[in-house]
């Protein structure tokens, strides 16, 4: 499968569907999409991802091998369906929401995801209101052409002191953003990307939902393909029963929930406070291991909250909270010295995630490494016997998370190698680095060894 990517730039106008048919390669699937968490973006490691570009890339390669995705990111959510009506793109990929005035000029997959609107405000600037009602005199920002817009539209015809506008050429991200600077007052966004933004932004909050939950689905141009819509209803089938799209959900998802309010704000201002302390020293300590320095922060903030004399009722020690027997296979002297601690920290995770199979996809071994760094293999392992037992994939921590939770119940652990564990915990641990990563690779900048400015010797 190949993969190509492409600007777009469209009127915002619906286009008429009975221009001269443009013959396309039936070999090329053309995605339309826009950059947001939920959809396309290039990631820390400048790859592609995204939860529809890993759905999309998937349905190119279950098509077969002579087939190739083409990505086509316009600028605002309004370019996206005049972009497929146009017939510059054969699927609408978008995280788009099946409404009663899309299906009127557009087919919908059958969905495979499920969000809720929710009003959005600034704590630091406005008290949370407890209704639109409250809302009077205040106006709500909303990106044009987005089902936000649809639902404000019908809002105020019952609610006719509510005042809004619809922006043009934006996003929910950059409105969200908007919104964390003070620049808006109030706008609607769907809550699985409200969730993430919260993480970089924990003024952020959410007043009310507004509506009933809405489905997410693919589009395609009305009557055009149905074979190939057809395809894509099998496919998500597939995914569905398979557990591949409970994988990736968890993937882009799986922690948006885990951390509050007050620890992201606490963890923010310590990443102005402590972390510059120990930044060069997770540096060094990427250079050794080639495991993200900032994943390496997340850890030992978990750990330790990067409290260098952090010790445990269990004597476990220092930023990255080693045992005495960690420390001892590490050759550590003195667990409390943070030049030894955190190379030493890095070693082990890195030693930990070389206990599980290469065949498993990233980011899951990375995830199970942490789970292990925090309790050890072996409860892993009898957990991902028991998924491979119960028809879960044994390579997903989306699955082997759930059956991590069955290690307390006699009908299971009696038959685990290692018995009885409460495993909730390391699932908790490893749900909060990922928050405390994502958080970090928003707000703190990569490190390349190799393009670090040239320092001039001194004589």
């Amino acid at each position: 499968m190949m993969l190509m990517l492409l600007g777009c730039s469209e009127d915002n106008a619906f286009p008429s569907q009975n221009k001269p048919k443009v013959v396309n390669d039936p070999k090329v699937i053309r995605f339309v999409t826009i950059n947001s968490p939920n959809t396309y973006y290039i990631n820390e490691s400048d790859n592609e991802a995204g939860l529809e570009y890993e759905l999309a890339t998937r349905f190119v390669k279950s098509l077969g091998p002579d087939y190739q995705a083409k990505f086509i990111v316009v600028d605002s959510f309004s370019k996206i369906i005049p972009t497929l009506l146009s017939n510059k793109a054969d699927i609408a990929a978008a995280d788009i929401s099946v409404t009663i005035e899309r299906k009127n000029i557009i087919d919908f997959s059958e969905p495979y995801h499920q969000v809720q609107q929710h009003l959005a405000f600034n704590r630091d600037r406005n008290k949370r209101p407890k209704n639109l009602s409250a809302l009077d005199g205040h106006i709500i920002a909303v990106p044009a052409g987005t089902s936000f817009a649809e639902r404000i539209r019908k809002l105020g015809k019952q609610h006719t002191g509510l005042v809004w506008d619809e922006i043009e050429n934006t996003s929910s991200e950059q409105l969200l953003e908007a919104l964390a600077q003070e620049e808006i007052d109030y706008t609607i966004a769907d809550s699985h990307l409200l969730a993430v933004m919260q993480y970089y932004y924990p003024n952020i909050q959410t007043a009310f939902a507004v509506g009933e939950p809405e489905k997410i689905a693919w589009a395609v141009a009305r009557d055009r393909n149905p074979a190939l819509l057809n395809q894509i209803n099998a496919y998500f089938k597939e995914v569905k029963r398979d557990g591949t799209l409970r994988s990736l959900i968890d993937r882009y998802h799986g922690n948006t929930t885990r951390l509050k309010t007050i620890d992201v704000k606490t963890f923010l201002a310590r990443t102005r406070t402590l972390l510059p302390k120990y930044t060069r020293l997770f540096k060094e300590a990427q250079d050794i291991t080639d495991v993200d320095w900032r994943l390496l922060a997340a850890i030992s903030y978990q750990e330790s909250h990067w409290d260098t004399f952090s010790t445990s009722p269990t004597n476990v020690r220092g930023l990255m909270m080693l045992t005495e027997q960690t420390s001892d296979m590490m050759n550590v002297q003195d667990r409390l010295d943070p030049k030894q601690s955190i190379p030493a920290g890095a070693k082990f995770f890195l030693w930990m995630k070389d206990r599980f199979p290469e065949r498993i996809p990233e980011p899951d071994r990375t995830y199970f490494a942490l789970a292990a760094y925090n309790n050890g293999v072996g409860h892993l392992e009898d957990a991902r016997v028991l998924a491979q037992r119960l028809g879960l994939n044994p390579d997903s921590w989306a699955d082997v998370k759930t059956t991590l939770l069955k290690l307390n119940d006699p009908q299971y652990y009696t038959r685990a190698k290692h018995g009885y564990c409460s495993c909730g915990g390391p699932i908790i641990y490893t749900e909060s680095v990922r928050s405390y990563y994502q958080i970090l690779l928003k707000h703190q900048p990569s490190h390349s060894p190799d393009l670090e400015p040239f320092k001039i010797a001194e004589n």
